[in-house]
């Protein structure tokens, strides 16, 4: 086709042509969250297999709803955490430096309650299910949240093939016609490093959600080393900008995106950081 065919030949091969392939088409299937992806040009969605401590396909909703409780406090994610990282087994004292003697006990006691370990002799436990790391249970307990709490409709751990752009999208989540994207950090502050901040600022760019959360469960000032570690990757690719402090560590990157960690509230934080942004979106009033 050249740019001097007339109008005649024009018609008469775009007469001839198939309906075209790329033409988006959303599988009946995909809850709003995944449908709201391929309506921003990502076609090819998908979710990965999350590595929890139980099976989903197995593990009653009932004990699903007391998993969620008991990871409600910081002291259990920091505990299950650490037993995680003994898929050998472990003893109530193996699991963390921070919880020890009876609190350290109660905690075997509520995991073995809820079936995610059992006893294994000599005051030891093991976890029944265990799975590499604890960041997708945190994935999970957030998104699960959301969908509870907020009555958002939620998607953990989705692929969206973005060219060029790696890693998977934690929690996507969709209420009120917004798009929410929910990064989710489950390592202490200290081995977050530039690379992985990259990333998130590609997805987040790649994404264009409506509001984005930058979560870090720890109990640690994000303005210690996260924050800036925030600002100094965004300069560097042509973005400079100060986090501002909004409340105790709630921080706001931009109006729609935010970094929060676990004081005093995981969830709290990822909640008051999406009401913020969502209000952000809203024309001011006069």
């Amino acid at each position: 086709m050249g740019d001097h065919d007339t109008a005649q030949e024009l018609e008469h091969r775009a007469a001839r042509e198939p309906v075209h392939p790329a033409v988006p088409t959303i599988d009946p299937s995909l809850d709003d969250a995944m449908a709201a992806l391929v309506r921003r040009g990502f076609h090819d969605v998908s979710r990965a297999k999350l590595d929890l401590p139980f099976d989903p396909d197995a593990y009653p909703e009932a004990l699903q709803q007391r998993f969620v409780e008991a990871l409600r406090h910081y002291a259990f994610r920091l505990f299950l955490r650490g037993a995680i990282q003994h898929p050998e087994g472990f003893a109530p004292d193996d699991a963390t430096r921070f919880l020890g003697g009876a609190p350290a006990r109660e905690m075997c006691e509520t995991l073995r309650e809820l079936g995610l370990a059992a006893a294994d002799g000599g005051g030891r436990y093991r976890l029944t299910h265990p799975p590499n790391s604890f960041g997708s249970t945190l994935e999970w307990y957030v998104g699960r949240e959301l969908e509870r709490r907020l009555r958002f409709t939620v998607s953990v751990g989705v692929k969206f093939h973005a060219p060029g752009v790696g890693g998977d999208l934690d929690v996507v989540a969709v209420a009120d016609g917004r798009l929410v994207y929910v990064e989710l950090k489950s390592s202490p502050p200290k081995h977050l490093a530039a690379p992985e901040v990259g990333a998130f600022f590609d997805r987040l760019r790649a994404l264009r959600p409506d509001v984005a959360v930058f979560a870090v469960d720890t109990a640690l000032r994000l303005g210690d080393r996260v924050v800036p570690l925030l600002d100094e990757v965004r300069a560097a690719r042509g973005r400079p900008g100060s986090a501002a402090r909004v409340d105790r560590d709630l921080w706001a990157l931009t109006p729609h995106v935010w970094a929060v960690n676990a004081r005093p509230d995981l969830f709290a934080n990822v909640a008051r950081a999406i009401a913020e942004g969502l209000r952000a979106l809203s024309p001011e009033a006069p």
